[in-house]
């Protein structure tokens, strides 16, 4: 254990075990004090320690006050795949099986500290053992939707040099027809019961794995993970953060906004692919609550209100598109015995959903904001008065303003770009760069401020108010779809001449991808329904099927070619 944090642990130990008995009633138990050390750093009341790793100096603490019945009988992990089948570790069991995952990165696998790995798994335990795996290792993470293609995982995988990748049946495919032009990746873990050529079955190397790992000695600065995010022009960038970024910035806004014990059941429906993921699993086991995942092979509303009956869930985090899917149904069929705090994020939400889904369950939606490159920006605190439409006040520690171009502060009511400020002291919990990329990290910020390329406006109260992008990133039911991705691939079917891709307006999405199309000479007189499938398969088959034009119930505008030669 660090020095640092070993000396606060044993010294609460000490205390607590010498006054129990003495006195009568133990003591408050050491977690809080420890928590409280991490929050202090989160703040920057403390300084970010030198050396610092989320598995060895948080996991392993709560798993040793487990050990020492500091930590209710609550599980750390708890997954369910909807027909049965459960899977409960307690942080012992998930220190355990995690030390046996970093055994098989770095015995089968090869890895060594800073080596990348491509994490591609659907809601499966894996994805979590995995990612604290890569902790252990000094591996670093590089998650990704399971809705990627061939052409996205040929990309992302050349450009980040990652060595190894970790997927299932359903992607193995598509990487063994690109395997050959990515030079860089030597190893193929899969997750599945069956075997598959050229591919280590990870279920099998897990169990003849050994529980004895140490821990590798990761600085603060240290890359932790890389996430691939949109933008307006080009491919996805890369996305770095360290190992104290994510590791430590979020236990401020796991207490504050998520609002977690130790006794918490904490619910977060995203995609492993997303920050979001992440963002639970630090904020949880941080403050040493359980995360709960449903496997949920298709999200549906049912399913959802269902799970929230079934089981001790007491926090949820949605979508806002997934709330709006909630509040269509009779909430009061349901009986939420446990859910205590629900939370939104991703896009925008609407005013009279989050009053539709507190009329009908008494709960409120705390929404918050923010972005790959960061932690939580700003956000309606628990306990904290909640201006319908507002995305809350400025999360600690980033001094949040509203600049103009030239990144000067605008006063109370004007509108401008969303800024935080990164001089004279960038904020530890922030990312590092883009990665192979100067001119997008120079360009993100102006005069002393890091710009989020979203507009809004506050009051003065300190709230802000989303006005939407500064740029054409089109936000639908929270991906971020670059216009240029989808363009690109209309352009590879040869009954496109040109297209213009733009962000529409959709009540259940927040926006859809809606492509105008002018087509080529030969394909004028063809079937315009036929065609329009045709070119929304061709978009999902080229690029993450989430990205393809749909408007009004599948509807893709085409405008027809005229007096083209």
């Amino acid at each position: 254990m660090r020095l640092w944090l070993r000396g606060l642990v044993l010294q609460a130990l000490r205390n607590f075990r010498g006054v129990c008995g003495v006195h009568g009633p133990p003591p408050p138990v050491p977690a809080p004090q420890i928590m409280a050390t991490w929050e202090a750093i989160n703040l920057g009341k403390k300084p970010v320690p030198e050396y610092f790793n989320f598995a060895h100096d948080v996991l392993d603490v709560w798993s040793q006050l487990e050990k020492d019945g500091h930590r209710p009988l609550n599980p750390a992990f708890w997954w369910v795949d909807g027909t049965g089948a459960e899977v409960k570790w307690s942080f012992e069991e998930l220190g355990e099986q995690s030390r046996k995952a970093a055994n098989v990165l770095g015995g089968a696998c090869g890895l060594q500290p800073g080596d990348r790995m491509m994490l591609v798994l659907p809601r499966l335990p894996e994805w979590w053992l995995i990612s604290v795996a890569c902790m252990r290792t000094g591996v670093v993470m590089i998650p990704g939707v399971t809705q990627l293609t061939e052409k996205d995982l040929k990309y992302r995988l050349q450009i980040s040099r990652a060595k190894s990748i970790i997927t299932t049946n359903s992607l193995a495919p598509h990487v063994d027809a690109i395997s050959a032009d990515c030079p860089s990746l030597q190893t193929k873990l899969l997750v599945s019961d069956s075997s598959r050529p050229g591919w280590m079955n990870f279920k099998e190397l897990l169990r003849e794995a050994s529980t004895g790992h140490n821990c590798v000695r990761t600085k603060s600065r240290d890359t932790l993970a890389i996430y691939f995010t949109s933008g307006t022009t080009g491919n996805p960038k890369m996305v770095e953060h360290s190992q104290s970024s994510y590791g430590l910035g979020f236990v401020a806004s796991g207490r504050r906004w998520v609002a977690l014990t130790e006794s918490d059941i904490f619910w977060n429906t995203t995609d492993t692919g997303w920050v979001k993921a992440a963002w639970t699993l630090f904020s949880a086991w941080a403050n040493g609550a359980c995360i709960f995942v449903h496997e949920l092979p298709q999200v549906g509303a049912k399913v959802i209100l269902n799970t929230l009956t079934k089981f001790p869930v007491t926090t949820l985090c949605c979508v806002p598109t997934i709330f709006r899917l909630l509040v269509q149904e009779d909430l009061t069929r349901y009986s939420f015995q446990s859910l205590r705090h629900c939370l939104t994020g991703g896009e925008a939400l609407n005013p009279d959903v989050r009053e539709k889904w507190k009329s009908q369950t008494g709960l409120e939606l705390h929404e918050g904001y923010g972005q790959s490159e960061t932690v939580l920006i700003c956000a309606n605190l628990r306990g904290m008065m909640i201006k319908s439409g507002s995305m809350g006040k400025a999360s600690p520690p980033y001094d949040v303003q509203i600049v103009d171009d030239e990144g000067k502060v605008l006063p109370p009511g004007e509108e401008g770009s969303v800024g935080v400020r990164v001089r004279p002291t960038r904020p530890f919990c922030f990312f590092n760069c883009y990665l192979e990329n100067p001119e997008k990290t120079a360009a993100s910020e102006r005069g002393d401020f890091y710009l989020t390329g979203d507009r809004a406006r506050m009051d003065k109260d300190g709230y802000f108010w989303f006005m939407g992008r500064s740029d054409d990133i089109i936000n639908s039911s929270s991906y971020r779809i670059g216009p240029v991705e989808v363009e690109s691939a209309l352009a590879e079917h040869p009954a496109v001449l040109e297209s213009a891709v733009v962000s529409s307006p959709d009540p259940i999405r927040g926006e859809v991808v809606k492509a105008f199309v002018v087509l080529s000479p030969a394909y004028s007189s063809h079937d315009p329904e036929a065609l329009i499938r045709e070119l929304q398969d061709h978009v999902k088959r080229m690029t993450a099927p989430y990205k393809y034009p749909r408007k009004n119930c599948q509807r893709l505008f085409l405008e027809r070619s005229k007096g083209v030669n």
